[in-house]
C-alpha cells in the first residue's frame, strides 16, 4: 500500500516582517513600501492557516525563520565595529541595503527549494535544490541557511538529498518552486516535473520581458533537473509569458497551480500554452496520467484582478474523498470578477469542489499568498518517519508556536525601526528560544 503523502512546509512568518517594497516586479509589495507591519499578526495568520489545514487531515510542517539582521552581509560590504555600531552607520548610509538585511521574505517558502520526491529521482531519493534568489539582494542569501535548515531536518542521508545553491550568476537565475509544477496520478506515483522560466540566457533572440525582470532561467531548470536525476520524457519546460511578467507576475505560481492531474491555469500563463498542454498531454502519457487542464479565461478573470487577488496563488489540496479544495486569500472573495468565477468553479462538477479563505493580509500586502508560504514535499511513509519530527504541526506545537510569538514579537514595524540595535536583540533571543521548541539546536549559530 503506498502511505506517500504531501507535506505542504509553511515558512513561518520572522520577527522582524516589514514592508520595504524591495521586489521591483511584484505591484503588491512595491504599493506598501516603508508602510508600517505588524509582525505578530503577520505570524499568528501564518500559523492560524496552517493549524486549520491540518485539523482538516492535510499533513503540514513548518519551515523555521532566518536569523536577522543578516550582519555577515553589512560587514561584508564594510559595515564594521560593534553590532550597534554597523546598524547605527548602515542606517544613515545604506537604509535600502539595512532593509535587505531584516528582510522576512524567507517566510515565503515556495521560493526556498526546488522538490522531487523519490519517485521521480533517478537514485530514489528526496531531492532539494536550494534556490539562489539571484535576482534579489535581500533574497540572494537566503540559500546558505536554507540548505542548512533543509540538511537539519532531512538528515538521512540514505533517503534526502539536499543540494546547495547553482552558481549566482545570470545565467542560472533560480527561484525555487514558485516556478515548478509536479503532475501525477498520484503522490507516490511516477510525475511529470514541469519548470516554468521566465527568460534563455544564452539565446539573444529569445524572447523576454521588458518592464519587470525575468527571475528564472531555462538553464537554471534544465540544471536543477539535472542534479535531481529526472527523467527527460517526464520533464517538461514552458516559458512563461513575458507580457504577464510585465503585468506583475513575478512567478509562474502567480498565475498557475497543479495538483495531482489537475493544473488549474490562466490562459495567458504560458508563451505557447497550445504547446505547453501539449508536452504536459504526452509527458503524462508516459507517467500513466491523464492531464485535467482548468482554463481561465482572460474574459472570466483579467490577468490584472488575477494579480490583485492572488487567485492562482493558492494551494490546491487532494482531500480524502479525491475532489480538490482550493485555498485561496480573503481576497478573492472581495474581488468581484474572481469571486464569481470562483462560485461557478465550485459548482461545475469539475475536480475542485470546494474553498477554502483565510484572512493572509499582513503577508498579502508584502506581496505574497497562500502558495508562496509553503513548500511541497511529497514524502512515504518511511521518509516522513526518517524527517525531523519536531517541524509537524499539531495542536501542541501550535499552542506552543503561539505562545512564543505572543512574547517576542513586536506588533508595530516601521522601516525606523530597523535602526534599532534592540531588535536585532529582541530577534535573536526569539529565534534560540525556536530552536528549543523545535528541537534543532544550533540551527541559527553559523
Amino acid at each position: 500500500m503506498d502511505t506517500t503523502r504531501e507535506f505542504n512546509f509553511d515558512g513561518l512568518v520572522g520577527p522582524s516582517h516589514n514592508y520595504a517594497g524591495l521586489s521591483f516586479g511584484n505591484v503588491a509589495s512595491f504599493n506598501n513600501v516603508k508602510s508600517t507591519s505588524n509582525p505578530k499578526q503577520a505570524a499568528l495568520q501564518g500559523l492560524a492557516k496552517m493549524r486549520a489545514l491540518a485539523l482538516r487531515g492535510f499533513a503540514q510542517a513548518v519551515l523555521p525563520p532566518q536569523s536577522r539582521p543578516d550582519f555577515r552581509l553589512l560587514r561584508s560590504i564594510g559595515f564594521g565595529g560593534s553590532d550597534a555600531d554597523v546598524l547605527a552607520r548602515a542606517a544613515k548610509e545604506a537604509p535600502v541595503i539595512l532593509a535587505c538585511a531584516y528582510s522576512a521574505a524567507p517566510m515565503w517558502t515556495a521560493n526556498a527549494a526546488t522538490v522531487s520526491p523519490s519517485a521521480d529521482t533517478g537514485d530514489g531519493r528526496v531531492h532539494f535544490t536550494a534556490a539562489n534568489l539571484n535576482n534579489k539582494l535581500h533574497r540572494s542569501c537566503e540559500h546558505v541557511q536554507t540548505a542548512r535548515t533543509l540538511r537539519a531536518i532531512f538528515k538521512d542521508g540514505t533517503r534526502f538529498a539536499v543540494h546547495g545553491a547553482l552558481p549566482a550568476t545570470p545565467a542560472f537565475g533560480d527561484e525555487g518552486a514558485a516556478n515548478h509544477t509536479r503532475l501525477c496520478a498520484a503522490h507516490g506515483a511516477g510525475a511529470v516535473e514541469m519548470f516554468v522560466y521566465g527568460k534563455v540566457e544564452f539565446d539573444a533572440a529569445a524572447v523576454a520581458p521588458q518592464r519587470f525582470p525575468a527571475r528564472q532561467t531555462l538553464e537554471a531548470s534544465q540544471a536543477v533537473a539535472r542534479l535531481h536525476g529526472l527523467q527527460p520524457q517526464r520533464t517538461v519546460y514552458a516559458q512563461q509569458d513575458p507580457a504577464v511578467i510585465d503585468q506583475g507576475v513575478f512567478h509562474n505560481d502567480v498565475i498557475a497551480v497543479g495538483n495531482g492531474n489537475v493544473l488549474f491555469y490562466h490562459e495567458q500563463a504560458f508563451l505557447d500554452e497550445a504547446g505547453t498542454i501539449a508536452a504536459l498531454r504526452t509527458a503524462m502519457a508516459d507517467a500513466g496520467a491523464q492531464l485535467q487542464p482548468i482554463r481561465v479565461s482572460r474574459a472570466e478573470v483579467s490577468v490584472i484582478d488575477a494579480v490583485s487577488s492572488y487567485l492562482f496563488n493558492s494551494q490546491l489540496l487532494t482531500k480524502d474523498d479525491g475532489r480538490m479544495a482550493l485555498v485561496v486569500p480573503q481576497e478573492c472573495q472581495e474581488n468581484p470578477a474572481v469571486a464569481r468565477y470562483l462560485k461557478a468553479l465550485t459548482a461545475s462538477g469539475g475536480p475542485i469542489d470546494e474553498l477554502i479563505s483565510f484572512d493572509l493580509r499582513q503577508s498579502m500586502r508584502n506581496g505574497g499568498g497562500p502558495a508562496c508560504l509553503r513548500l511541497r514535499v511529497a514524502l512515504s511513509g518511511a521518509e516522513a518517519a526518517a524527517m525531523h519530527q519536531g517541524i509537524v504541526m499539531t495542536e501542541g506545537l501550535y499552542a506552543s508556536l503561539v505562545d512564543w510569538v505572543e512574547r517576542h514579537y513586536r506588533d508595530r514595524l516601521s522601516p525606523q525601526d530597523l535602526a534599532d540595535p534592540m531588535l536585532a536583540i529582541e530577534i535573536q533571543t526569539a529565534l534560540e528560544a525556536l530552536s528549543g521548541i523545535l528541537g534543532l539546536p544550533g540551527l541559527y549559530q553559523l
